[in-house]
């Protein structure tokens, strides 16, 4: 699992990334976790060094993936 810190981001919090899974972890700072199903591990590498992660996310991710609320944030907690 990879996890990248998103900075400056007033919407993302940060990303996480299992690359087995193809599953794209996102906390954002006001709604909780998600994951996003079946995410080209690029995706998650060209989030972590957007200039901006929310337009990154709006124009490449949102609405292009299957989405689940993480409710416990278990997969992707910084603990494992």
């Amino acid at each position: 699992m990879r996890i990248c810190p998103i900075e400056g981001s007033s919407t993302i919090d940060s990303v996480a990334y299992d690359a087995e899974a193809s599953i794209l972890g996102i906390r954002f700072r006001d709604s909780g976790a998600y994951c996003y199903i079946d995410v080209p591990e690029a995706l998650f590498e060209g989030l972590c060094s957007a200039a901006s992660a929310g337009t990154f996310f709006n124009r490449r991710i949102r609405d292009r993936f299957r989405c689940e609320r993480d409710p416990d944030r278990r997969r992707f907690r910084p603990d494992g």
